[in-house]
């Protein structure tokens, strides 16, 4: 099977549809890049969705162990994908992960390339990405 690049507009995506797309293909083989991950979006409430992730953060425990949640837009995407993955520590789960780069904007080596629009959806309520690592 024949790998391919694939680049993704995480403009307006919906958080969760947007992770489960790049997974997919990550394990198919292709290499993935996502741009404009800060302005990916999660549907819901904007308290809901803040206070959810400030438990999660606060749940980290020592500051030499784990888990460590990043407040950076783009590990925050990283992150998601990484949930929708099988096993990333080893097999193809390790080796989808490592095909999978996420950027914040679009960096000027993709500028000109064709993009996909993944994870589109319709949301009344939601928080951007780079919204939400600002209040947590």
């Amino acid at each position: 099977m024949e790998s391919k690049k694939i680049i993704v507009d995480g403009n307006g995506a919906i958080f969760g549809r947007l992770c489960s797309f790049v997974a997919k293909k990550a394990l198919e083989g292709n290499e993935i890049i996502v741009v404009n991950s800060e302005k990916a979006i999660i549907s819901g409430r904007k308290q809901e969705i803040i206070k959810k992730h400030k438990t999660i953060k606060m749940l980290g425990g020592h500051s030499l162990k784990g888990p460590r949640y990043s407040k950076v837009p783009y590990k925050i995407l990283k992150r998601g994908i990484r949930g929708m993955l099988p096993d990333h520590r080893k097999g193809i789960g390790k080796q989808a992960f490592s095909k999978i780069m996420c950027y914040e904007g679009i960096p000027k080596e993709f500028e000109n390339e064709k993009m996909i629009k993944a994870g589109k959806g319709k949301a009344d309520k939601y928080i951007e990405l780079k919204e939400l690592a600002k209040k947590v």
